[in-house]
C-alpha cells in the first residue's frame, strides 16, 4: 500500500505539470482526492492493515494527499497567471505607432448652398416653412389654380398614391397651407424634396428639391419681386450678377416670368455652358393670382403677392459648373471632397 501511494504521488506529479487549463485541474482533483478518488480510496482501506501498519500508511497517505492539494493551488495559481500575461500581451498598445486616419464626414454641396440660401432669404425677413412630402391633390392642384385638365396633372408626371392623395410635385402646396392659417403680411420660403415621374439622366430625377418663396401684403407690386430676386441673385452669384425677367405663364402667377442670370462663363457672349444664349435660366416666378388668393381665403381686393420657386440642385450646378445632376446623389467621394 505504501508502493501504491508513492506510485500516486509520482503520477499526480507528472500530470500536474502535463495540465494547461483549470477544467483539466479539477478533472485531476477529483481525480485523487475526490470521495472515490485514488488517495481516498486507499484511506478507506485503512481498517484493513494491521494495528503497526496503520500509522505509518495514514502518516503516508496524509502526506501525499497534503502534497497533491497544495500542487494544485500553485498550479492554478501558475496557469492564471500565465493566461493573464497572454492577455496582457494581446492587449498590448505600442504607443510609438503612429495614429489611425479616419475621414471626416462634411456637408453635402446641397446642404451647403441650401443653408446659403435660407440665410439669404431670412437676412430680408423672410421666415423658412415646412411641408408634408405626401400631400393632397386639392394643396397641390387645384388651390394654385391647376384644373383638372392641366397636363402637369397628368399620371406620367406625377406619383399619385390614390385619386386624391400623391407626392407632392412642387413645394407650393406650403404657401397655400400658410395663406389658409396665417393672415397678411406673409413672407416665407418652403424648402424641400418634391418628386415627378421622370427618368434618371443628366438633368432630370425622380426626386429633387425646391425652394418656393411668398410675399402677400398690402401694395405688394412687381418691383417688388424684381428687387427681391435681384438681391438673392447678387448675394449667391457675386454682385456684379446681371439678372433678366423673360415673359412666362405659370398658372398660379399673373403676370408670369421665369429669371436668367448672365452666364458666368462668358459674361453674355455665348459658350457651351449656356448654350450659346449667353443667359442661363435658375428660376420662375410672378405676381400671385387673385384666384389663388381668393382660394385661401385672402381679399385680392385688398391684398396682392409674389411668389417665387427654384430648383436647388439647378441653382447649385449653375454657381458650380456641374454639367450632371446625377452627381449630387452618387455619394461619389472624390466628388463631394471638392465641396
Amino acid at each position: 500500500m505504501k508502493q501504491k501511494l508513492e506510485q500516486i504521488r509520482a503520477n499526480a506529479i507528472h500530470e500536474l505539470k502535463e495540465a494547461n487549463n483549470q477544467q483539466i485541474l479539477e478533472n485531476l482533483r477529483i481525480k485523487y482526492l475526490g470521495k472515490k478518488g485514488e488517495v481516498t480510496s486507499i484511506l478507506k482501506q485503512m481498517g484493513k492493515l494491521s494495528p503497526e501498519e496503520r500509522p505509518v500508511i495514514g502518516q503516508l497517505a496524509n502526506e501525499v494527499r497534503s502534497y497533491i492539494s497544495n500542487e494544485l493551488v500553485q498550479r492554478s495559481k501558475e496557469l492564471k497567471e500565465e493566461e493573464l500575461s497572454k492577455r496582457l500581451e494581446s492587449e498590448k498598445i505600442d504607443v510609438t505607432m503612429p495614429g489611425i486616419h479616419r475621414e471626416l464626414g462634411s456637408k453635402h454641396p446641397l446642404s451647403i448652398e441650401l443653408d446659403n440660401i435660407k440665410e439669404i432669404f431670412v437676412g430680408m425677413g423672410f421666415d423658412i416653412v415646412e411641408g408634408p412630402e405626401v400631400e393632397y391633390d386639392y394643396y397641390n392642384f387645384e388651390a394654385l389654380n391647376i384644373p383638372k385638365d392641366h397636363p402637369a396633372r397628368d399620371t406620367q408626371d406625377t406619383f399619385y398614391i390614390n385619386e386624391n392623395i400623391l407626392l407632392r410635385t412642387q413645394t407650393s402646396p406650403v404657401q397655400v397651407r400658410v395663406m389658409e392659417k396665417q393672415k397678411p403680411p406673409i413672407r416665407m420660403i418652403s424648402p424641400g424634396r418634391v418628386y415627378r415621374s421622370d427618368a434618371v439622366d443628366a438633368t432630370h430625377s425622380p426626386l429633387f428639391h425646391q425652394i418656393e418663396g411668398l410675399v402677400v401684403d398690402k401694395g405688394i407690386t412687381f418691383a417688388d419681386l424684381k428687387g427681391t430676386l435681384e438681391t438673392f441673385v447678387k448675394r449667391m452669384y457675386g454682385e456684379d450678377s446681371v439678372v433678366r425677367f423673360r415673359p412666362h405663364h405659370f398658372p398660379f402667377t399673373e403676370p408670369s416670368a421665369e429669371v436668367d442670370v448672365q452666364c458666368f462663363n462668358c459674361h453674355g457672349k455665348g459658350c457651351r455652358l449656356c448654350k450659346g444664349e449667353g443667359w442661363i435660366e435658375i428660376l420662375g416666378c410672378g405676381m400671385v393670382h387673385p384666384k389663388v388668393l381668393s382660394n385661401c381665403g385672402i381679399d385680392p381686393e385688398i391684398y396682392s403677392g409674389f411668389a417665387l420657386g427654384m430648383g436647388l440642385e439647378r441653382v447649385v450646378m449653375r454657381k458650380y459648373n456641374i454639367d450632371d445632376l446625377r452627381l449630387f446623389y452618387e455619394n461619389d467621394v472624390r466628388f463631394l471632397k471638392q465641396f
